[in-house]
């Protein structure tokens, strides 16, 4: 069972042997892999399993990689998601045009694994802070990862680990609304079933937890879509 604060990696890798490699190293560095060996299962996967980030190699059978990677950045719910494309193609025209296609990082093959953990890393930090330890900033809240520490105005908060979550998912990206489901995906985790009610109770508990000292609540209800932060 994932946890849920397991950053989600999707591999896209027809080789078995380098897709295996990949898994283990990423698994070993604390993520939560999910394996395709072609684009067209690559595809449906990031459907189902809403990946973090995502290591595509360009040359795929049934649907390249950089057809990939174009159709995921043309769609609204994925154009956000890092790609990392893997290549062989060494010439500047073809790392180019991968870039161009919406890539976020391009490495050439033959890699250094420690090299492309460091650039899945990069990524992270850049869509998911909390996980990699960053310290998050909100107005008059701090959210210090790395400790599990909370303050408001400079006093430390008691938060449950529910609650954390919560408030790191919330933090990462301000004035996003999250709907129950996508909330109860990145902090319940995608193999627990819970209720949607559950989310209203922890929201409560939060609220309560931020505005123990005082000051405004800033957890926003969206009458019909969810919850925002600010």
């Amino acid at each position: 069972m994932a946890s849920a604060e397991q950053p989600t990696v999707l591999v896209v890798e027809d080789e078995p042997a380098q897709r295996e490699v990949l898994s283990y190293n990423l698994s070993a560095e604390g993520f939560r892999v999910v394996q395709a060996e072609n684009g067209e299962e690559g595809l449906i996967l990031v459907n189902e399993e809403n990946p973090d980030i995502i290591v595509l190699d360009w040359m795929l059978p049934s649907v390249s990689g950089i057809e990939v990677c174009r159709r995921l950045k043309t769609r609204n719910d994925t154009r956000n998601t890092p790609i990392i494309m893997l290549s062989a193609r060494t010439e500047e025209v073809d790392r180019i045009r991968g870039l161009e296609t919406g890539a976020d990082d391009y490495v050439v093959k033959p890699y250094s694994v420690l090299e492309l953990m460091a650039r899945v890393r990069a990524q992270l930090r850049r869509v998911r802070p909390s996980t990699v330890g960053q310290q998050l900033n909100f107005e008059d809240i701090i959210l210090d990862a790395e400790s599990h520490r909370v303050f408001r105005s400079e006093e430390p908060l008691k938060l449950g680990p529910t609650e954390f979550r919560l408030l790191a998912t919330f933090m990462e990206k301000p004035g996003r609304v999250w709907s129950r489901e996508q909330l109860l995906d990145r902090v319940w985790g995608r193999d627990i079933y819970v209720d949607t009610r559950t989310v209203d109770v922890h929201i409560g508990r939060l609220r309560k937890a931020l505005c123990e000292n005082g000051g405004k609540d800033p957890v926003r209800t969206v009458r019909g879509a969810g919850y925002s932060l600010g």
